[in-house]
């Protein structure tokens, strides 16, 4: 099982070492924004400062797509994820690709 404690943007977690490679993995989720959504933010713009509506639905899209990368990592048998990154992609207007990588390993404690 990998735990948000072994997951790091770093190459290597301190006090452990990496006795298996499993390569890449990731978990891509593709949003939209909803008619209600794109009118509140509108709105929200037109005021300045933080969209919310906006923020809420990128943070949850980095969430899921962190959930799915894990998923993939458990599938693989690792309980570690070195290098992790996000990335994003505008496919169409209003429609966004997240993507969050980084590559499968497992650990142990050194001695």
């Amino acid at each position: 099982m990998v735990y948000d404690s072994f997951v790091t943007t770093a190459f290597d977690i301190q006090g452990y070492r990496v006795t298996e490679q499993f390569g890449v993995v990731r978990g891509i989720i593709v949003r939209s924004r909803s008619i209600f959504g794109t009118i509140g933010g509108a709105l929200q713009s037109l005021a300045g400062g933080n969209i919310t509506l906006y923020t809420e639905l990128c943070e949850k899209a980095r969430q899921d797509a962190y959930r799915e990368m894990i998923v993939h990592a458990e599938a693989r048998g690792a309980n570690a994820v070195l290098g992790m990154r996000y990335d994003a992609n505008e496919i169409m207007n209003g429609i966004t690709e997240v993507l969050c990588y980084g590559t499968a390993v497992k650990i142990e404690k050194e001695n």
